[in-house]
């Protein structure tokens, strides 16, 4: 596969990262105040959004191993960070199960946060 099929593919995964992670953040927050909001799609769009986080990550180090793309350190920086993240708001989920929607949404909209930076960061 070319270069260019890899740089379109990651940049393609990083809009959705950043979109999906948004939009699970709000539908989390806002089913704080709205109990019709408290839907099991919620939590699979939160998984899904979490599980593109690592597909991205995968996407960007083969663009970089494979097709011999350099990136910027703060890139690579706040990629690796998106998933430490998710690896931490997972990790308390047990202990914060009373506040779900909470760590969710805020965990999220953090993780929504880092891609917007990594892309800027990106060249």
């Amino acid at each position: 596969m070319s270069t260019d099929f890899w740089v379109t593919l990651h940049t393609a995964l990083g809009w959705v990262l950043v979109l999906s992670n948004g939009v699970a953040g709000l539908w989390a927050l806002g089913a704080i105040r709205w109990a019709a909001l408290r839907h099991r799609s919620l939590m699979w769009l939160v998984g899904a959004a979490w599980v593109l986080v690592f597909v991205q990550l995968t996407a960007g180090v083969i663009l970089m191993r494979i097709a011999a793309v350099q990136a910027p350190a703060f890139h690579v920086f706040y990629g690796a960070c998106c998933a430490v993240a998710v690896f931490f708001v997972y990790a308390y989920r047990q202990q914060l199960a009373h506040r779900r929607y909470e760590l969710f949404g805020l965990g999220a909209l953090f993780i929504m946060g880092l891609g917007i930076r990594a892309m800027f960061l990106g060249g």
